[in-house]
């Protein structure tokens, strides 16, 4: 059971810390005091979620605590446990069990063993037909835990099996989908015959060609220049040295570097009138370049960053079409597993089937006592199961379908149809007392399970959550004076405002201020007549 809860941050709740007991544990108070914020706060340390908006203003954290008394659990100090969970602005979660650091799906796997929430918007479960299945088989309890594990073994393998089948491409047609795919990249980049570095040198090409007109023109005008200034200007001086060289070696050194000068550029002409020749590009081949250039772009775009990226890509495609074409004997053996898996869940899921139909029954009869006791002496209700013979689940084979009858003579139709606000609440009471007699779950929380009833409708909802504490710790936040009246402990939530800001207060009742709070809740007023018929409903408590 749970013996401390501390709240910090939270909404209106400043600090907070709650001693509680086990048995029928009460909250009631003023409207907008903080009630479904302590129930927020139970939900944000089993795990829930949590929204930065919920962080009291001012404040960067908000953090919940709660101290726990279990003698069976192995890690229990004393025997008991400590939870608790911080949440910061910046969306930051620190959860720990007994200062041991996890995460909070772990947070909330371990807390799903100690306490059920029953909130405002569960009954909405009872709308679902995924959430009926899971009704019934809290119910049926270890008649069929074996078997379901068995069956989830199966399971697990049977979807690993299917996975692999996929990604091998055993089914043909999806085979032979990949292998077409894979033959058209392939051809694709064979048919393009790239080369390594031709892209580098198509694209000097390019270059060339579109400055084709500025270079020749300066090619032109230095090979002029060369020719009509440098080489015959030269030459007219080295005939004038000639003439001269036989006479002093110093003239003879100088007309042999003049000559050497003089063929050099000869060279450089020659060199010059070559380049020249070679930007010529006709209209065919500059098509041609930027045809190819387009190609290269357009298989880089498609299969990689660089020609050799491509082709590396293209030797990658042809192991994985060699691959798949080689796949089929290995997919025959995945298959024959995959038939003989299949057979072992058909017979398991017909046996979780058996038990399902036998426990719907009893869970159907054991519901209906609840329900005319919950003041619906005229309905009945029954749960069906289906087997659904194309479909593999992860429980089974079944689906399950609450049908309820409300008036004798009326036709049975399936309970998200038919039934009030408040009938579904007091159905759903009725599910969750016949379940907590099966369940090991030891606190339960209820907020405003009294939703829409009154009347005798309250009186028997009281003395339901009356039963269901017997066995475990109940919270349960009310607004009717019929349930507080039946409460082991009662707690008055109250806000008071204090230096402009305000804050949940919490007080556990002595007995003269349950009958005044009783009181109050009847009808909104404390006067003599209140308190007589607070003090009526609650020695019927004693009694």
């Amino acid at each position: 059971m749970i013996t401390t809860l501390h709240i910090k941050n939270i909404g209106i709740i400043e600090d907070l810390s709650i001693d509680l007991n086990q048995g029928l544990n009460i909250l009631t108070g003023e409207t907008g005091a903080g009630k479904t914020l302590i129930i927020d706060s139970l939900q944000i340390i089993s795990g829930g979620r949590f929204s930065k908006e919920m962080i009291r203003k001012g404040e960067s954290n908000s953090f919940v605590e709660l101290c726990m008394y279990n003698p069976t659990y192995e890690e229990a100090e004393d025997g008991n446990i400590i939870v608790s969970r911080e949440i910061n602005l910046s969306g930051k979660n620190m959860c720990k069990i007994n200062g041991r650091m996890v995460t909070v799906n772990e947070l909330k796997e371990f807390m799903s063993n100690f306490i059920e929430i029953h909130g405002q918007n569960d009954n909405q479960n009872l709308l679902d037909h995924k959430k009926h299945l899971d009704y019934l088989d809290g119910f049926t309890g270890e008649k069929i835990k074996e078997i379901k594990e068995k069956y989830k073994l199966f399971y697990d393998e049977y979807n690993q099996i299917k996975k692999e089948l996929k990604e091998n491409f055993g089914d043909e047609k999806e085979k032979q989908r990949e292998l077409d795919l894979l033959k058209y990249q392939i051809d694709e980049i064979k048919e393009a015959n790239l080369k390594q570095n031709e892209e580098e040198e198509l694209e000097e090409k390019r270059r060339i060609m579109l400055n084709s007109e500025k270079i020749t023109e300066n090619l032109g005008q230095a090979e002029k220049l060369i020719s009509e200034n440098g080489i015959d200007s030269i030459s007219i001086a080295i005939r004038a040295l000639e003439k001269i060289e036989n006479l002093e070696e110093k003239y003879e050194k100088e007309s042999n570097s003049l000559k050497n000068i003089y063929y050099e550029l000869q060279e450089i002409s020659r060199d010059i009138n070559g380049y020249k020749e070679e930007i010529y590009f006709d209209e065919e081949e500059r098509n041609y370049i930027e045809e190819r250039l387009n190609l290269i772009y357009l298989l880089k775009r498609k299969y990689g960053n660089t020609i050799q990226e491509i082709l590396r890509y293209k030797e990658e495609k042809l192991s994985e079409m060699k691959r798949i074409e080689n796949l089929e004997e290995y997919n025959s053996k995945l298959r024959a597993r995959q038939q003989e898996i299949e057979k072992e869940m058909n017979k398991l899921a017909k046996e979780i089937h058996k038990v399902r139909e036998d426990s719907a029954k009893e869970l159907s009869d054991r519901i209906n006592e609840e329900i005319k006791e919950l003041e619906m002496k005229n309905a009945s209700i029954n749960v069906y199961v289906d087997y659904i013979e194309e479909e593999y689940f992860k429980t089974g084979k079944d689906t399950a379908a609450f049908y309820i009858t409300t008036n004798m003579g009326e036709d049975e139709k399936e309970l998200s149809k038919i039934a009030s606000g408040g009938e579904m609440s007091r159905i759903m009471l009725a599910i969750k007392k016949v379940l907590a007699e099966s369940d090991k779950i030891p606190v339960l929380v209820f907020d405003e399970i009294d939703t829409g009833i009154s009347g005798k409708a309250a009186n028997a909802v009281a003395s339901k959550l009356k039963a269901i504490a017997k066995k475990h710790q109940v919270l349960c936040v009310s607004h009717l004076p019929n349930i507080a009246a039946v409460a082991d402990y009662n707690y008055f939530i109250s806000k008071d405002v204090k230096q402009e800001r305000t804050k949940t207060q919490i007080k556990l009742l002595n007995e003269n201020e349950v009958i005044k709070e009783i009181a109050r809740i009847s009808s909104g007023e404390i006067n003599e007549i209140t308190l007589k018929y607070a003090t009526e409903l609650r020695n019927k408590k004693a009694s």
